[in-house]
């Protein structure tokens, strides 16, 4: 409970340096590394991860519904589980694993070698300079890297099920386009924000608090990733709930 309290209060902390003082942080020098670092660097393992996740939905799937004879329909499920679910969760874990550890890790060296105290000791708050531009970065790039997820996942599953199963292209987009809407991808985008954000929190959190130490960053690294998944699980249940209570509210009623 004191170690969540410390989350809070960090998490705060940086919520008030982003929102009122964003003169302090958002500079290129600050913000374009860390883009680059979330975003661009991660687009191959986003890509293939997607790409793969849609085969593999189109191989183990096809058997069933070829039995029913509803082969056709396979790629609107497949679309509609990628966008709304698999796409964001899986996207999300990736910059967790790739990206959160990292962070931790090179936030937890600062911490060791007194880099953050010296900064302090130079009244200068290190949280605008070097948590809030990782934050806003893993923010704003989780949402572009669940879109490239979501784009090679269609894709993946459309290359096994249309040129390997041999199902009508035609149908496959056919069925796509009348079971999945906007409302899908724009649910997984909104979800990818609150994971991107609580994978930059929580890296960050676990960067400045590192133990002395080799053993310590290597355990706050840890900690990252292992807190950032959780938190994805528990926050996609969640928003899972909450959006589809809002859908049954616009579309149902």
């Amino acid at each position: 409970m004191a170690g969540f309290g410390r989350f809070v209060s960090f998490s705060a902390a940086t919520a008030q340096w982003a929102v009122f003082r964003v003169d302090r942080w958002c500079r290129w020098r600050l913000l374009g590394p860390q883009l680059y670092a979330v975003g661009v660097a991660s687009i191959p393992v986003i890509a293939i991860t997607g790409a793969f996740i849609g085969m593999v939905l189109a191989l183990e799937g096809f058997a069933e519904f070829e039995s029913l004879g509803q082969e056709g329909r396979l790629g609107g499920i497949i679309n509609v589980s990628v966008t709304k679910q698999i796409g964001p969760v899986l996207a999300a874990v990736m910059v967790a694993g790739r990206v959160g550890g990292s962070l931790a890790a090179e936030l937890g060296t600062m911490r060791v070698t007194e880099q953050l105290d010296a900064l302090r000791v130079m009244a200068a708050d290190p949280i605008p300079h070097l948590v809030v531009p990782r934050v806003v970065a893993c923010v704003v790039m989780t949402p572009v890297l669940t879109v490239y997820s979501d784009m090679l996942g269609v894709w993946g599953g459309w290359l096994v099920t249309v040129k390997v199963y041999g199902v009508s292209s035609w149908e496959y987009w056919e069925f796509t386009r009348s079971i999945v809407g906007w409302w899908e991808p724009f649910s997984g985008l909104v979800k990818s924000v609150f994971f991107g954000t609580a994978i930059g929190l929580i890296a960050c959190y676990n960067g400045f608090n590192s133990r002395p130490g080799a053993a310590g960053v290597g355990r706050a690294a840890t900690a990252a990733f292992v807190q950032s998944f959780l938190a994805i699980i528990v926050l996609n249940l969640l928003l899972a709930k909450v959006l589809n209570t809002i859908h049954a509210l616009l579309f149902l009623a």
